[in-house]
Order: structure tokens, then sequence, then C-alpha cells
């Protein structure tokens, strides 16, 4: 018998308990769901926005009394029809799907960037639980665009910030950061969350040190039970098969990883 009383698959409609800004251009959604209460770091669902699409969201909490969120920033239609809602509003999800990250011990990394924060922070909050050392680096353009900052220096005690501008913490790019950091001491695991080419350089970074690394990919997804095939990455359905990925994985999908991905008719473009 399943452990919650409704399929994962079927749609759940929810209602936004809490809409908050983190920056302009982003918010956190926070609703009640048993099922998404219950699911791992770096996990997905589908969201469903009523007369618009049904787009993945990665969850950025996932706590006790069921309450979840998912954090959301206006890049195309169907974000910014959902990034538009309020408290009060409907939507529908469904999931939790995929493989997430894979909870370490020892002297932890994680290298963030943009709204790949948002399974980031889920999963600082399971590690800083633990007698693990966790070292977190936030990257983003300018400060008004550092994601989660003072909720992760709550539970950490040591967090990085870049910006691409100098305008808060170091100026540069989170992977300089994170050159600095692995020059210095060994790490035992690094996660990393963002765009591609910064997940792209941190994988060719911890290749570089020896350091193993998971990721957490993005490509479009439809389906999100593995049949449409829509995201694919080399040999890998990033639904299914991911969206967090080893350096195993990586190394055997490097053709395509940090250089391409498939738009809307599946067709592959440069990243």
């Amino acid at each position: 018998m399943s452990a919650y009383p409704t399929s994962i698959d079927k749609p759940r409609i929810v209602k936004i308990e809490k809409a908050e800004a983190e920056t302009p251009t982003v918010k956190t959604f926070t609703f009640i769901d048993k099922a998404c209460s219950g699911a791992s770091p770096g996990q997905f669902l589908m969201v469903w926005i009523p007369g618009v699409d049904e787009i993945p969201m990665s969850l950025s909490k996932a706590g006790p009394n069921s309450l979840s969120a998912i954090t959301v920033k206006k890049v195309g239609e169907a974000s910014e029809a959902l990034y538009n809602l309020r408290k009060g509003d409907v939507i529908g999800v469904r999931g939790p799907y995929g493989r997430g990250f894979t909870l370490a011990s020892g002297n932890l990394l994680l290298v963030g960037g943009g709204t790949g924060m948002a399974c980031l922070m889920l999963l600082a909050e399971k590690l800083a639980k633990s007698e693990n050392k966790v070292t977190c680096i936030i990257g983003a353009k300018t400060r008004s665009e550092l994601l989660f900052l003072e909720r992760m220096k709550r539970i950490l005690p040591k967090v990085i910030a870049m910006t691409d501008d100098g305008s808060y913490g170091l100026k540069g790019l989170a992977t300089d950061a994170m050159r600095q950091a692995l020059a210095k001491q060994k790490f035992d695991m690094v996660y990393t969350c963002g765009p591609e080419t910064m997940m792209f350089k941190a994988f060719q970074l911890a290749e570089q040190y020896d350091t193993p690394i998971q990721a957490s990919l993005e490509r479009i997804m439809r389906c999100s039970i593995g049949l449409c095939g829509s995201c694919m990455i080399g040999e890998f359905r990033v639904c299914i098969d991911g969206p967090v990925f080893t350096s195993e994985e990586l190394r055997r999908a490097k053709e395509e990883f940090g250089a391409f991905k498939r738009d809307f008719t599946g067709r592959k473009t440069k990243i």
C-alpha cells in the first residue's frame, strides 16, 4: 500500500499558503503537501499552472507539518505566470520525482548559483544536522540576486558570497572561490547546482583535484517518468536517471554536458 493517500503521478491541487519575494526576480511559494514533505534534496516536482503549462521545479523546502516550497525565477511564459501568483491561489503538483543527492560525510563543499540554490538549500539543511564540516559558495551577478544568503548563514558556519560585479562579498565567479578552496584543502564531496556552464567548470575543477562531485542538471521535461525522451543527455534521461548525476556519469555524458541541450522539438542546441 502506498505511503500517501494518492499516487505521486496524479496531480494534487494545493493552495499557496505564502508567497515571498527572495530577489527582484525570484519568489518562494509555500504550500502543504504530505508527499512533497518527504522528498529528498535534489528531487523535483512537476508544477501545473492552471491554464498555462506544467513545468519541473526543484523543492526548496520539505519539512515538518507537510510544509513544502518551490522557488521560482520568471524567465519564460510559464515561470512568469507562476511568479505572478499570490497567497490563496492554487497550483497542481505531482511527484516528487527523480534521484536526488546522496548524502556524504566529512568535509563537504556546496557550489551554487541562481535558482540552483533552491535544491542546495534543502540539502544544506539536511547536512547541517550532522557532524559534517560544510562550506557553501553562493554566486550571483550582483548583490540583489544572491539567493538564500542569509538563510544559509543561519545554518552553516562558512558561507562565501561571490558577485560578478563585486557589489557584495568577493568579486568573481563561484568557481573562482571553488578553485581556491580545492587548492587549500581536501573535500570528500562537492555538490553543485546552477547554470550549466558553471556546473561544467565545477566538474572540471573537481576532476583536476580528484574530488567526487554531484551535479543537479536541468533539461526540458514533459512526462517526468522516462517515457518521452525530451530530457536526454547522452545515454541518460534526466527525469529518472537524475536530475542529480555523479562524477562517473558526468564523464559518460561529457560530449553534451556543458555544451548542448535539447529544445522543445528535441533538437540539440548549443548552451
